[in-house]
């Protein structure tokens, strides 16, 4: 892809300084621009770098003063950063903007597929499975029978969606995602072997929800695994059989959740959480990383700390007491040392 910085100009309403003319086509940060490259300049303490960067033509606030010669192209706007990130999200809607199926993906006779989509390679689309408008399946991907992909969402290569998987509008689904396997549902005997249940509901994603790579959602027992519409997760997490997750709900890397827990929406989960099975917690709640969750949370906007987890200003105190265990320890020793020699 190759614009002008006129072009570029005139879709951010921004105002040039230099070469209309100039063709940039790749993206850069500011310290390793290259000739061809546009950049943008935000923070301050990369302002160095505007003097010395290669690149074609750097995005600038229009309240930027020089205090140097520039050789760079300049386009100054109201917010730089805001308008990188509207560049950025325009460049990988081009990127990723495939269409067509490939004749080496196979498509049930049964499958329903809409309008401008593109299926690639080796992709597996299962029977009865309905694909709504501009839905993009990457090479390698797995739909199982019965599914349902509504409009405009991507699946990135790799992923798997066991049958009868629901996903919504706008949503994104990264590679190595597993939608539908089996919950981990096992009766124990009296001889101490474990039966397993068998696993019959399903997963129903709903719109503009975003999951990262390798991130497993189980299927429900009976009924549905629901992950509500707006709720963004990181790569590797565990999501139980029966769990609801809340709209707007945002959860970070290698948290794990047991099966039928009920979480809220707008709350915010940091990575390595560890959350038991058959709770609830709710709405607008805060967890920090690596906490333990052993029993429902009630309290809507509480803030939470530590294994087993509490309130985080309570948790800070006693980790201020807890740094100075080895003193106390010392001095009570101290004590008891004083009481015997009295003695």
């Amino acid at each position: 892809m190759k614009f002008t910085v006129q072009q570029i100009a005139e879709t951010l309403g921004g105002v040039i300084e230099g070469n209309p003319e100039i063709s940039v086509n790749t993206l850069s940060k500011i310290e390793e621009g290259t000739e061809g490259s546009l950049s943008f300049l935000a923070n301050k303490l990369y302002t160095p770098y505007i003097y010395t960067t290669l690149a074609s033509a750097v995005i600038v606030n229009k309240d930027f003063v020089a205090e140097q010669p520039i050789k760079t192209t300049l386009i100054r706007v109201e917010d730089a950063y805001s308008a990188f990130a509207k560049l950025l999200e325009f460049y990988n809607q081009v990127k990723l903007n495939k269409t067509g199926i490939s004749q080496l993906a196979f498509i049930s006779l049964y499958a329903e597929i809409g309008e401008n989509n593109y299926i690639g390679e080796f992709a597996f689309i299962g029977e009865n499975v309905k694909l709504g408008k501009n839905v993009k399946i990457y090479p390698q991907v797995y739909v199982g029978d019965n599914s349902v992909i509504g409009d405009n969402t991507t699946i990135f290569p790799g992923a798997k969606l066991y049958s009868d998987t629901i996903i919504g509008k706008n949503c994104i689904i990264h590679a190595g995602v597993v939608l539908g396997a089996d919950g981990f549902g096992f009766a124990p005997q009296a001889d101490n072997v474990y039966n397993k249940v068998a696993q019959i509901g399903n997963v129903i994603i709903e719109d503009n929800v975003e999951i990262g790579a390798n991130t497993s959602i189980d299927r429900a027992t009976l009924g549905s695994t629901i992950i509500k519409k707006g709720v963004k997760l990181d790569n590797q997490i565990q999501i139980g059989h029966n769990v609801v997750v809340g709209e707007n709900t945002v959860i970070v890397s290698q948290t794990g959740i047991a099966g039928s827990t009920k979480i809220g929406k707008n709350c915010m989960i940091a990575g390595q959480v560890g959350i038991v099975g058959h709770i609830s917690i709710a709405d607008n709640v805060k967890i920090g990383a690596q906490s333990g969750i052993n029993t429902s949370v009630k309290k809507e906007g509480a803030a939470l700390l530590g294994s087993p987890a509490h309130d985080v200003g309570e948790y800070r105190k006693t980790l201020v007491h807890f740094r100075n265990l080895s003193k106390l320890v010392a001095r009570i020793e101290e004590l008891e040392r004083k009481l015997k020699e009295k003695e």
